[in-house]
């Protein structure tokens, strides 16, 4: 039995200060740019104001990556592209600078940090800069087995809470968002197919790196008889993590929401993100208000998620290559919007109308009605 008790997400998350995000539509109208005319750049605005409790908005300028990295038993059934077991060598691109979202994080200075969380190698063979939080070597084959037991996905949730709590105290204003894993995509759509009572046909897309139709069909597979498992523990969240999730899933569910607590903004990069933070919205409605979806990777799964949270994607470019790079695509938007709610002048105020100097002259006195001539003929 689990001695995280996760309804007190709910009564510990609030939701972005409403009536600072009125101040800030209310300055908007004041600003020389008529409203509405920068589309959804406006919205962005405003949503930072209210996330920060603040107006003018801060400019975002703190941001960071935060990667969470784990292998997948479930690859091994040749759902996914890349060979089983083979997530530490992403993370190893990543930290050596050849991969997409590091190539991107570098032009944009924002740091990375990759948490390894049940990656399938020994510890020893990973770059120094990983942050250590291991809960087993490599997720459970989720289609016949557990991802994890109970302590293990309550300890994997725990790390994602704890390097929350890290974060938000070092200062990071802004989160992106990811994961590095091989099957994670697999993972994913169970989660989401359970969440929204979908069939496994219509959450399951090609993953990352693009499978062919048989590996598409054995994924399918992989997820129907996964799904099997998940119906019968929906009732109880970290219960689901641990049949059909993954560490790196646990872990990013507990990171979304000690963020929403800490009040922390995130965006959120593809389906696997996507996935988590609609865990997190069975355990904390609130929690939502705090996340972006940075982008549309055109995973069926994701676009079901999103929908069901009522998030609207960025951008929609369908990069599909993981790490959090099509989130950080989305990170100059958000820091556009900031930029301008807080350095568009406002419109000068009209004068006031200038007082008469003189008073209206008097109104002309009516003139005396003539007398009636009386004539006396005498």
């Amino acid at each position: 039995m689990s001695s995280l008790n996760l309804d007190d997400f709910t009564d510990l998350i609030e939701r972005p200060d409403g009536g600072v995000r009125r101040d800030a539509e209310a300055r908007r109208e004041r600003q020389i740019v008529p409203p509405g005319s920068l589309g959804r750049l406006d919205d962005l605005g405003e949503w930072l104001a209210a996330a920060q409790s603040a107006v003018p908005v801060r400019p975002v300028e703190r941001p960071r990556v935060v990667l969470f990295a784990g292998d997948h038993g479930v690859a091994a059934l040749g759902v996914s592209a890349r060979p089983a077991g083979s997530a530490d060598q992403l993370v190893r691109a990543v930290l050596e600078g050849a991969s997409p979202a590091s190539i991107l994080a570098r032009r944009l200075n924002v740091p990375v940090r990759v948490v390894d969380m049940a990656l399938d190698c020994e510890p020893d063979a990973l770059p120094e800069g990983v942050v250590r939080h291991r809960v087993r070597r490599g997720s459970g084959r989720i289609d016949v087995e557990d991802a994890l037991t109970l302590e293990e996905a309550e300890a994997a949730f725990r790390a994602g809470v704890a390097v929350a709590d890290e974060e938000a105290d070092a200062g990071t204003d802004l989160v992106v968002l990811g994961d590095v894993s091989v099957g994670g995509t697999t993972a994913a759509a169970v989660l989401i197919a359970a969440l929204c009572g979908t069939d496994a046909s219509v959450v399951t897309g090609r993953g990352g790196l693009a499978i062919d139709d048989l590996a598409w069909m054995r994924k399918c597979a992989a997820v129907r008889d996964a799904l099997r498992r998940a119906r019968p523990v929906l009732g109880d969240q970290l219960q689901l993590l641990a049949a059909v999730g993954g560490a790196d899933l646990a872990a990013m569910t507990g990171f979304l929401l000690q963020s929403a607590v800490r009040k922390t903004p995130v965006i959120l990069d593809g389906v696997v993100s996507a996935a988590c933070a609609l865990v997190g919205q069975r355990i904390a409605f609130r929690a939502p208000d705090w996340w972006l979806a940075g982008q549309n990777s055109g995973e069926p799964a994701q676009a079901k998620a999103l929908d069901r949270m009522a998030l609207e994607p960025l951008l929609s470019h369908g990069v599909t290559v993981g790490e959090g790079a099509g989130a950080l695509l989305a990170l100059p938007l958000v820091q556009a919007a900031a930029a301008l709610a807080a350095e568009l002048p406002e419109k000068p105020e009209k004068p006031e109308k200038l007082e008469a100097a003189d008073e209206p002259e008097a109104a002309a006195e009516p003139s005396p009605e003539p007398e009636n001539p009386e004539t006396l003929a005498e």
